[in-house]
């Protein structure tokens, strides 16, 4: 069948994928990463941890069950871009409310659809994560070049991404009250915090530790969220200042935050780790985990030897850090996603050890 490309990809290797534009018809650079999950599409678009990055998708059947109002993970996603291969317009769910092109015209954010995603997810694994310049049919590839040869990479996701004042999320009888620092926190997670009887108060990433102490919090959450985990001095720092003083638990980009602030070094991954497949170690035990992920840096295991924060979760696909504790500070993280929505659901058991050392804390 003949298609009527509408829009284009062009890479800065000088490669380009023809296909059909829905969602927003703005043109977009972006870093070009790929997601293995088969479903959940509505939860990576609205993921804060994607912004700046178009995403493609490797399943190849994207908005067949439409948006539904309560699966949202953030209320403003600030995905940069999707391309899948066949996008369904005419989805078919009772929960649905709307499409995911109306979403992501709402949003400003461009799709693509109709190309090749199996040449582009396997050029993307053998040759890592790129720019590219989502845009229509009349750009050049020279044009595109020179576009993406003067893009200058924000260094400012978390702070575009994290809330500007604190926001309560009560709970009737609150066994413990969670201080959760937002880098751009997935919903999901205080739901999962609320859920086990956790009231949650969300404050700014750049937020002092006064105003935490104030807050008088049973425990301290960092959250994931975009970009490199360097940039991100003011978490860093409030991270540093209250090592020991509460029971801390942090995931994805608050697992590399609170490595940095025990003084190990992070690095950028080739092409990251995203999806709900992603097998895990538990060092203690041997247990295996399948974890959802969604990560372009990883904690140096090396910078980690003479620090008193120690590995405890490897990656079995390529031997990264997944975890990490310091029991004498009440400190433990992982790099993959316990909320894991929609799955799997393999490491809720996090939220509870988060906790248990609440309870130990409260009794101590």
């Amino acid at each position: 069948m003949e298609r009527n490309y509408t829009r284009q990809l062009i890479l800065e290797d000088g490669s380009v994928y023809p296909g059909c534009g829905f969602g927003s018809g703005e043109e977009r650079v972006c870093e070009v990463v790929f997601n293995t999950s088969p479903v959940g599409y509505q939860e990576i678009l609205s993921d804060p941890s994607y912004t700046d990055q178009a995403v493609v998708m490797a399943y190849p059947l994207i908005g067949n069950y439409g948006m539904a109002a309560e699966d949202y993970e953030t209320e403003n996603p600030t995905l940069g871009g999707l391309i899948v291969r066949d996008y369904n317009d005419l989805p078919s769910n009772f929960r649905s409310v709307n499409t995911l092109s109306e979403v992501m015209e709402r949003y400003h954010i461009p799709g693509i659809s109709g190309i090749d995603t199996r040449k582009l997810v396997r050029s993307i694994r053998d040759h890592g994560s790129r720019l590219g310049l989502l845009t229509g049919t009349d750009t050049t590839v020279e044009e595109a070049l020179a576009r993406l040869s003067a893009y200058v990479p924000p260094r400012d996701a978390v702070s575009r991404v994290s809330r500007r004042r604190p926001a309560e999320y009560p709970v009737d009888n609150a066994r413990f009250h969670v201080v959760a620092v937002d880098c751009g926190m997935k919903l999901n997670i205080v739901r999962s915090l609320n859920a086990r009887g956790c009231s949650v108060t969300v404050v700014p990433f750049d937020t002092d530790p006064g105003t935490v102490e104030q807050l008088k919090p049973d425990g301290v959450f960092i959250s994931n969220g975009p970009g490199d985990p360097t940039d991100v001095t003011p978490t860093i720092s409030l991270v540093k200042a209250l090592l020991g003083k509460y029971p801390m638990f942090g995931i994805c980009l608050g697992h590399q935050i609170i490595a940095l602030a025990y003084g190990a070094r992070t690095y950028k991954l080739k092409f990251g780790h995203r999806g709900g497949n992603h097998p895990v170690r538990q060092l203690d035990t041997g247990k295996i985990e399948i974890t959802s992920q969604n990560h372009s840096y990883a904690v140096s295991p090396e910078s980690m030897e003479a620090l008193p924060l120690k590995p405890t979760h490897i990656n079995i696909l390529d031997n990264t850090v997944e975890g990490a504790a310091c029991p004498e500070d009440r400190v433990f993280s992982v790099q993959y996603h316990p909320e894991s929505a929609p799955g799997p659901q393999d490491s809720g058991y996090l939220f509870d050890r988060f906790l248990k050392l609440m309870e130990v804390s409260a009794h101590a």
